[in-house]
């Protein structure tokens, strides 16, 4: 994902942090922060502890607690991702990465369409995982007196197991809200699978999303809450998209690349001027050639490769010299799905289509969209 950054290894999925995570943190902090003496008072009541609050409450610990707090809530959040993607890896899903972000955190799978049967199970796991983490958390705030005999240190840790394990068990059941795509929807996607086809079900569990998606932003705005706001937008925009990518694998379900691509094939040779792409660019209306050097695919040329450079130096440029050298491919007998996922995925508009070394055709994100149309028909 775009503005993230590596961080480790978790049972051998690579763990992402985005920028916006670390935007979140110190907002995080300050609101948690700000908030102590009402939180302790809400602590007390709820777990029936005494906090002794000589240490929470003095100088810059308040915001201090905010921070470790705010680290130990995405570390549930990443538990809960972990519980998703092991289970998906155990039903043979593939796991690019675990990003943690704004929002949560997001686990990228190679999910393909969605197996109703496969998805339950996965879709629960993640709150059942926030739950068992919450719950752990709130024994560990009748474990501190007994384990740690300084009550100015012993109200610093029940104070933060005791907000862990409140922010955990809320974030299980808010999970499981049927606001799709939250966990809660994809399980109310799985249900409707078993009774109607899975594009109706998705549609249905998207509009249901969407209600959501008006109602939190209605009380976002009446509470004046940009962060429920916000949660509105992502889950009204993720029933949309969600929608959309499986009424498309439904549409191209049985569609392959070999009966739609656009051929013969304009291609470029290897030593062709720059400047003479940009005119055939014009000429054609397409936006990317492959290269060939001897009847064999060596590259692709595209509009955004010139972009890459300016236009003073295309001049004395040749092809070879701006092209990218490492090109996907497919053969004619690929589903159109899985073009248009590898599309999205590395943010390219056309697929050389290949067999037995030689180029048959080419299918281009335009090719994909007026079939979908034509088959709506």
């Amino acid at each position: 994902m775009d503005g993230s950054f590596r961080i480790g290894n978790l049972f051998g999925i690579p763990i992402l942090i985005h920028y916006t995570f670390l935007l979140v943190i110190p907002l995080f902090a300050w609101i948690i922060g700000s908030d102590i003496p009402l939180t302790i008072g809400m602590l007390e009541s709820l777990f029936r502890v005494s906090i002794d609050t000589s240490v929470v409450t003095g100088g810059l610990m308040p915001y201090v607690l905010g921070v470790i707090v705010s680290f130990g809530l995405f570390f549930g959040v990443l538990v809960h991702e972990l519980a998703h993607s092991l289970v998906a890896r155990h039903s043979g899903i593939g796991i690019n990465s675990i990003t943690l972000m704004i929002f949560g955190g997001i686990a990228t799978m190679d999910e393909g369409t969605p197996d109703p049967k496969v998805e339950l199970p996965m879709a629960l796991v993640g709150p059942i995982a926030s739950l068992i983490f919450g719950l752990f958390c709130c024994v560990l705030v009748y474990v501190t007196p007994n384990v740690v005999h300084d009550p100015a240190a012993a109200g610093v840790f029940i104070f933060i197991f005791g907000y862990l394990g409140i922010l955990n068990i809320i974030l299980c059941f808010f999970n499981l809200i049927p606001a799709f795509p939250m966990d809660g929807g994809r399980v109310l996607r799985a249900w409707l699978a078993g009774r109607m086809p899975l594009h109706e079900a998705t549609s249905v569990a998207a509009n249901v999303g969407k209600g959501f998606a008006i109602l939190f932003g209605i009380i976002g705005v009446l509470s004046l809450s940009p962060f429920l706001i916000l949660i509105a937008l992502f889950i009204y925009i993720g029933a949309g998209m969600e929608s959309t990518a499986v009424k498309y694998s439904h549409l191209l379900q049985d569609v392959t690349v070999g009966s739609m691509m656009s051929t013969p094939v304009t291609t470029v040779p290897l030593n062709m001027p720059v400047n003479q792409v940009v005119n055939m660019m014009y000429a054609s209306k397409h936006l990317g050639f492959p290269v060939m050097e001897r009847d064999t695919l060596v590259g692709i040329i595209t509009l955004a490769d010139l972009n890459r450079t300016s236009p003073i130096d295309r001049d004395a440029m040749q092809v070879r010299d701006i092209m990218s050298r490492e090109v996907i491919t497919l053969p004619p007998t690929a589903p159109v799905i899985d073009a248009l996922r590898i599309m999205s995925q590395y943010d390219i508009g056309r697929i050389p289509v290949i067999q037995d070394g030689k180029i048959l055709g080419i299918v281009t994100r335009t090719d994909i969209l007026k079939v979908t149309e034509l088959r709506q028909i």
